[in-house]
């Protein structure tokens, strides 16, 4: 018998919670409506996110 487990939601959250003034979260870089819709966004949506947007905002930040 094999069973399938669903794979887990990957996420870019590392804990710390708060948004700057720029309404982007200090630890993730998501906005809040990234970050409510996290779990309703697409495997492709979530990947483009962490893969792209998400190192651009964090470089124009350092």
């Amino acid at each position: 018998m094999h069973i399938d487990f669903p794979q887990p939601v990957l996420s870019p959250c590392i804990g710390i919670c708060h948004l700057d003034d720029n309404g982007l979260c200090v630890g993730c870089f998501r906005s809040a409506v990234e970050i409510a819709g996290w779990l309703g966004m697409t495997r492709a949506e979530r990947a483009h996110l962490m893969n792209v947007v998400l190192p651009q905002r964090e470089a124009r930040r350092e």
